[in-house]
């Protein structure tokens, strides 16, 4: 019983608005750092059309941005076990931009 009691104490409500759960569609992130944060811009970039949009911003605390690579790391293991080996389409992306910070490659 004193298990389930401290289970319980440590779960997180998350709440999903549905504007939130439709999700953004990206195919481009650009990835800037400071000693304090990361900040990774998440970028719709389109065939045959110069300009992208940042589509989504999210800032994070360097401890935070390292637990994001581990979970990373552990979903794509887990997928690739289930799926296969994602592989690189081999195309040449067409940037990096400098957004005013220093860059880090994505």
């Amino acid at each position: 019983m004193k298990k389930k009691e401290n289970q319980e104490e440590h779960q997180i409500n998350i709440e999903l608005p549905e504007d939130i759960a439709e999700g953004v569609y990206a195919n481009l992130a650009m990835i800037a750092h400071s000693n304090s944060e990361f900040v990774l811009d998440f970028i719709r970039l389109m065939p045959g059309i110069p300009k992208a949009k940042v589509k989504a911003r999210v800032i994070l605390t360097p401890e935070h941005a390292q637990r994001l690579l581990h979970a990373l790391e552990d979903n794509i293991r887990k997928y690739e076990e289930t799926f296969g080996e994602i592989r690189q389409s081999g195309e040449p992306v067409p940037f990096p931009m400098n957004f005013g910070g220093p860059i880090g490659e994505a």
